[in-house]
């Protein structure tokens, strides 16, 4: 696998980084919101629809990332010969990443 310190590892640009953690941030509202729902005892269905928004934009969250990680560090290792290793590695990502 291709570890952080590799060479293969393209870094995130300051504005890549601050798009993630504000989605990253809203959602993490979002699940706070859920449990207040929960806790105020709210329509079983209201709470449900929210769980299906919050797992929409973690899924995108995902695609973003694993979009950014193939442009970037898997295009990089290609480039410096290590194609085999990065892009088995790219599909054991997308493996675990679907069956979520």
């Amino acid at each position: 696998m291709i570890q952080e310190n590799s060479p293969a590892v393209t870094k995130r640009s300051s504005d890549e980084k601050e798009r993630l953690i504000n989605r990253i941030k809203r959602i993490e509202g979002q699940v706070r919101g859920i449990q207040r729902m929960i806790e105020d005892d709210r329509y079983c269905v209201d709470v449900l629809v929210q769980l299906s928004a919050i797992n929409a934009a973690l899924k995108k969250v995902g695609y973003t990332m694993l979009e950014d990680h193939t442009r970037g560090c898997v295009m990089n290792a290609v480039e410096k010969g290590n194609e085999d290793e990065a892009i088995d590695e790219l599909m054991k990502v997308i493996q675990q990443f679907s069956r979520s």
